[in-house]
């Protein structure tokens, strides 16, 4: 069964705490569960630019 996790939503701030895009920040959308069972999501950076890493290497930032 899958379960959402809580704080990953769309339009919430996240910040990448691991993995290809560590360090990077935006807004999150277009949540979708994979194949194996783990969240993948689309970052959109403040200068446009996106992309694709799984929820479990983000922190989402309070608003």
């Amino acid at each position: 069964m899958k379960e959402s996790l809580p704080n990953i939503k769309n339009g919430k701030q996240c910040e990448v705490i691991k993995g290809t895009h560590k360090g990077k920040n935006g807004t999150i959308s277009d949540i979708k569960w994979s194949k194996s069972g783990n969240i993948t999501i689309t970052v959109t950076q403040v200068n446009g630019i996106r992309f694709k890493t799984l929820g479990r290497n983000v922190l989402v930032l309070e608003q």
